[in-house]
């Protein structure tokens, strides 16, 4: 999502359910964000194997604020420390914390002169 933030076209995430595999795809126009996700059988197909199971399309700051409170909310609930053991994952602070300076540089881009 950061990469999303700071202007990039395209970007890709992939959650491992196995065997199933989850990949949302975000495709950046101007201040918007398409989003797809994908259901696919197996982690290693290519998206045309995977059936959409919900898309939209987002301005840039919704999107990377409500991924932001949702980490947030995973933090608080579950402490970085619990996280581990749930996901055998750290928990991403440091890209979480890089998510949040550029959403909120984007924020502030955006606001006009007083």
């Amino acid at each position: 999502m950061a990469r999303v933030v700071a202007g990039e076209v395209e970007s890709r995430v992939q959650f491992e359910a196995e065997p199933t595999a989850y990949r949302w795809i975000f495709y950046r126009g101007g201040g918007d964000v398409w989003v797809r996700v994908l259901r696919l059988a197996h982690g290693g197909e290519h998206d045309n194997k995977g059936v959409e199971i919900w898309s939209a399309q987002l301005p840039v700051g919704v999107l990377a604020g409500a991924v932001i409170r949702c980490f947030d909310e995973v933090a608080r609930c579950y402490g970085e420390s619990a996280y581990r053991s749930t996901w055998g994952e750290h928990f991403p602070r440091a890209e979480l914390e890089d998510l949040r300076r550029l959403w909120e540089a984007d924020a502030d881009a955006g606001e006009p002169d007083s």
